[in-house]
């Protein structure tokens, strides 16, 4: 006797391993890792602070004789 299939299913799990596929593509074409991501915020905050060390007083310092 042949055993039954239930072809809604297969053709669910064909669509969900083809969207699977397709997103693993796009996945290693446009993804970061997330030691990339995090490599990525740690050269930024550095930078950043960096330059807030370098910046100069924004404002020049209020003279208290002037009143």
């Amino acid at each position: 006797m042949a055993e039954l299939i239930n072809l809604r299913s297969v053709r669910k799990n064909r669509i969900r391993a083809q969207s699977e596929a397709e997103a693993k593509i796009k996945r290693e074409r446009h993804g970061r890792t997330k030691a990339e991501k995090k490599l990525g915020q740690a050269r930024t905050d550095k930078a950043r602070q960096t330059l807030d060390g370098l910046r100069l007083t924004s404002r020049p310092p209020e003279d208290p004789a002037s009143d």
